[in-house]
């Protein structure tokens, strides 16, 4: 199986694609903690990454997709994953040829999405209110036409991301069951 989580930052993501991810035994693949991760290493690429992501820009095309393409061929996702913040730009999404199945979208309120991160206590160096707001923004703008495109593929669920995180939960099996 191979399934996409898209929703805001704040949508609850991370959380669906634990739980997807226990309940299918397939494995979970978020591509901003892969982004994370490089940008703690001490190399030029790994520097310009945590200053893009700094300054709450997306990360461009031919980059994330040669990162997250080189993650997705390990054997570990042979058969299948649950990806997480990819693809965000309709440039990937084309690019991306993958064998997906199903896109989940948690659609989630801006308000509702900068209320959950303000709560979280594991507050990432990433998460200025400068660098979220950019970021709302940018999923606007460069991800919408991404559900545009699912959509008309017939492969996008739009699920109630404001609901507990149970329902949430159930709303997305009852698509991909």
């Amino acid at each position: 199986m191979h399934i996409v989580l898209i929703g805001i930052q704040g949508a609850g993501k991370s959380t669906q694609g634990i739980m997807l991810s226990k309940k299918y035994n397939i494995p979970y693949l978020s591509s901003g903690h892969i982004f994370r991760e490089m940008a703690k290493e001490k190399t030029k690429l790994g520097r310009w990454l945590k200053e893009t992501m700094n300054s709450g820009a997306l990360i461009p095309d031919a980059t994330t997709l040669e990162i997250v393409l080189t993650y997705i061929e390990k054997p570990e996702y042979a058969h299948g994953y649950i990806l997480d913040g990819f693809p965000r730009t309709v440039a990937q999404a084309k690019a991306f040829n993958g064998s997906i199945e199903h896109v989940i979208y948690l659609n989630v309120s801006d308000k509702e999405a900068l209320w959950r991160i303000s709560g979280r206590t594991d507050v990432r160096e990433d998460e200025t209110l400068a660098a979220l707001r950019k970021r709302i923004e940018l999923f606007h703008s460069a991800t919408t036409p991404v559900l545009d495109y699912y959509r008309e593929k017939g492969i996008l669920h739009e699920v109630d991301g404001e609901a507990s995180v149970e329902e949430v939960f159930a709303q997305i099996i009852s698509f991909l069951e």
